[in-house]
């Protein structure tokens, strides 16, 4: 499955680095997403977009998880050449992670 199916998300720019929510449809599903995306496997799935580190947060009493992906704009939305420099768009291509979702949980 695709995150899509069990989250939704948001994303934007905070100078040369994104944030992205991460949150969970369900609150069942949160566990699963605290436990299996992890800030290396974000930074995985984005691979050359960030160039810096990833850090997770977690928000458990929204059944969420944020990321900001540092060093991933080109500096930022008034310098950089990037087509998305606010960062906008990163939320979708976080939601297209492929992931493994127990049965009970679909």
């Amino acid at each position: 499955m695709k995150l899509l199916d069990i989250a939704h998300a948001r994303s934007g720019d905070k100078g040369d680095a994104v944030n992205v929510g991460l949150i969970a449809r369900d609150p069942a599903t949160y566990p699963f997403l605290r436990e299996h995306i992890t800030a290396e496997r974000v930074k995985a799935h984005f691979g050359p977009m960030c160039k810096g580190e990833v850090e997770r947060f977690e928000l458990p009493n929204l059944g969420a998880l944020n990321f900001m992906l540092h060093e991933a704009l080109g500096g930022g939305g008034t310098v950089s050449l990037k087509l998305d420099a606010q960062g906008k768009t990163y939320a979708a291509h976080l939601l297209r992670m492929e992931v493994d979702v127990p049965e009970e949980l679909r």
